[in-house]
């Protein structure tokens, strides 16, 4: 689930053009998810890199991740039966 839960967010993300040449990519929605790099291809490889570095981090701090494309990766309080 989670190849499926970066593959949705990778789709929500916007590129641009920098004036250097350069390409900015960010997820709208997740803060602090961005990269620029020289090519498109670079710049989508580093998103996804500092996308798997992030949902790392809020899951450690036991953040809530938002729901992307249906993919809710929030751990779920077990039941007592």
């Amino acid at each position: 689930m989670l190849n499926e839960y970066v593959a949705a967010a990778l789709k929500q993300a916007q590129y641009k053009r920098l004036e250097d040449n350069t390409w900015f990519a960010e997820i709208p929605g997740l803060a602090g998810v961005w990269a620029n790099a020289s090519t498109v291809e670079e710049c989508r490889s580093e998103l996804m890199e500092v996308l798997e570095e992030w949902i790392l981090l809020k899951t450690k701090q036991g953040d809530d991740l938002p729901v992307i494309g249906g993919f809710d990766l929030n751990l779920k309080p077990a039941t007592a039966s």
